[in-house]
């Protein structure tokens, strides 16, 4: 925000070349005027779980919080919470109208140095359900008004406490549900995306300025030639964001989880691996084949990595409407999928059934299982081989030493073994081992992903032009749109409606 405001002092006069930079500055006021009007009150939320526990936190902010809290609070020696020093945790009661509601510890934070850059009081409460929202209604009453989804989190963004995207991080912290996401989350709260996104905004803002500065001043400064060092610049910046545009599909996975689909023909065993990786009898198994007529979803954690998994219908030609339906909804996922677990009954010969499995999966990132080991097997590697050879001239097997599409393994779903190899593969095959989020960076969100594409295209516009030689002015205005994009990923260049939008997803409390 800074640097755009000083941007407008040094170019102001290029207006065609500034188009996108003064909307930069409506967007800029549009959030000051945000903050200065509607987040000047007093918010209050509970913070924990609303449920029975050890304590409850409710939480309270704004140019009010210590006024409102000394209304309720009684300390030893009638201690003032306002005269008390920031930081500091005081024993006590909350106390309405003469009678005491709860024993607290109160814990005080002074602006700018609190989550929020305002006041803070956080009231330490036992955690019983009515305790908590007592003493929540009494903070109301007192003058409180009730916080809104994510508003603490937004009025840390709006402070200047937490760009956008460290803001984003907090609610995927708070919602990462595996080990991955987390180190994903926090990293990025640590400001990793934010550092790498200003560093391409200050290259580019030093070039724009320049440009606009030359067109302003030509008796001074010369821009002559200034399209081939313009286009080193671009190209450095393009290969910068390519390189987070290639995290994506990784981010979205470790956020999200792998989008994991289970199939094969019925009988198989696809039930009974489901009910092996959950640890639990989730799935219907039966000698019946067919059982398995809709599609099963469950959350599965493996070792850091989240699945979500899906059992299908057995794949066959049937005369059945409700099984063929189950059928057709296998294959409509069996295209989204990240991730094909084909169950193989290991102890009956291939048929055709099969082979059009084969031909569906060839393509896919998939882990061939030959089940039923515990059993006389009839289907062996080779023969897997062999039928995806067949499916495909050119598919490559994932086998121990190489890095390939495809991996085999051999598994007892009845008997549970296999399976800690199969979380192994699953492992190798998306992560390579171990991530590391020292110096790597994960685009988890699909807006900093659409952004980004935004960015990429507008830079790539710059290169044509310069190829073109077209004339300087060009060159600005496709700069400050790929700066505009990039702004949106940290909330420098962002709107009123999307700040709400993405806050109100937030749980009530942060």
């Amino acid at each position: 925000m800074i640097i755009q405001r000083t941007y407008h002092n040094t170019c102001s006069s290029r207006a065609d070349g500034l188009r996108t930079m003064k909307c930069d500055k409506v967007n800029y006021t549009k959030l000051e005027d945000m903050m200065n009007q509607k987040y000047s009150d007093t918010i209050a939320a509970i913070s924990t779980a609303v449920s029975s526990s050890g304590i409850g936190i409710v939480r309270m902010t704004g140019k009010e919080a210590f006024e409102i809290a000394d209304k309720i609070y009684v300390g030893k020696k009638e201690k003032h919470l306002g005269d008390q020093k920031s930081h500091t945790i005081h024993y006590g009661f909350i106390e309405d109208s003469g009678r005491t509601i709860d024993e607290v510890l109160v814990m005080l934070m002074r602006a700018p140095h609190s989550y929020t850059g305002e006041d803070t009081v956080e009231i330490n409460c036992h955690g019983g359900v009515y305790v908590v929202k007592k003493v929540l209604e009494i903070l109301i009453k007192y003058g409180a008004r009730p916080a809104e989804p994510g508003e603490f989190t937004k009025r840390a963004f709006l402070n200047g406490k937490l760009d956008l995207s460290q803001a984003e991080a907090v609610g995927d912290l708070i919602s990462s549900q595996n080990e991955y996401a987390r180190q994903s989350s926090v990293n990025q709260l640590k400001g990793s995306v934010k550092k790498e996104i200003n560093e391409i905004r200050k290259e580019i803002i030093y070039h724009t300025a320049f440009i606009e500065t030359a067109l302003d001043d030509p008796e001074h400064i010369n821009v002559d030639g200034y399209g081939e060092t313009l286009k080193e610049v671009v190209d450095h910046l393009l290969a910068k964001i390519k390189k987070l545009l290639s995290t994506c599909d990784n981010g979205r996975i470790i956020k999200e989880g792998i989008s994991t689909v289970i199939v094969g023909k019925p009988n198989a065993g696809k039930s009974s691996l489901l009910n092996a990786l959950l640890g639990e009898e989730r799935a219907i198994v039966t000698d019946i084949a067919g059982t398995t007529r809709d599609v099963l979803e469950e959350h599965i954690n493996l070792q850091g990595i989240s699945l979500n998994i899906m059992d299908t219908a057995g794949i066959r030609n049937t005369e059945d409407i409700i099984e063929r339906i189950g059928v057709d909804k296998a294959r409509d996922h069996i295209e989204k999928a990240d991730l094909i677990l084909y169950v193989i009954d290991a102890s009956c010969a291939l048929d055709e059934n099969d082979r059009e499995i084969f031909e569906m999966i060839c393509n896919k990132r998939s882990i061939i299982l030959l089940n039923k080991s515990d059993l006389k097997t009839i289907v062996k590697r080779k023969d897997v081989i062999d039928e995806l050879e067949l499916a495909k001239n050119k598919i490559i097997i994932y086998e121990n030493e190489f890095n390939y599409a495809i991996r085999i393994a051999e598994i007892s779903a009845k008997n549970e073994s296999g399976i800690k190899e199969l979380e192994e593969i699953v492992k190798e095959m998306f992560f390579g081992g171990e991530i590391s989020f020292n110096d790597e960076i994960y685009i988890t969100n699909v807006r900093h992903k659409a952004a980004l594409k935004s960015a990429y295209e507008s830079l790539c516009k710059v290169n044509e032009s310069i190829e073109m030689n077209m004339p300087e002015d060009f060159y600005s205005i496709d700069l400050m749109d790929a700066y505009e994009s990039l702004g949106n990923i940290t909330g420098e260049t962002i709107g009123e409606d999307l700040v709400n939008e993405i806050f109100s997803k937030f749980c009530m409390g942060k």
